[in-house]
């Protein structure tokens, strides 16, 4: 079950993969300035 995300708390740990197949997870941006995510719905 996902675990929901509290205002003014961190983000919980997760893994993707680029568009080159590289996995990368969010924690490895932890201290880093801002992290930007976008996801694409895609169209059909």
């Amino acid at each position: 079950m996902a675990k929901k995300v509290k205002i003014n708390q961190p983000a919980p740990d997760f893994e993707l993969e680029d568009f080159h197949g590289k996995s990368t997870r969010l924690s490895e941006y932890r201290g880093q300035k801002h992290v930007l995510l976008i996801f694409n719905r895609g169209f059909a």
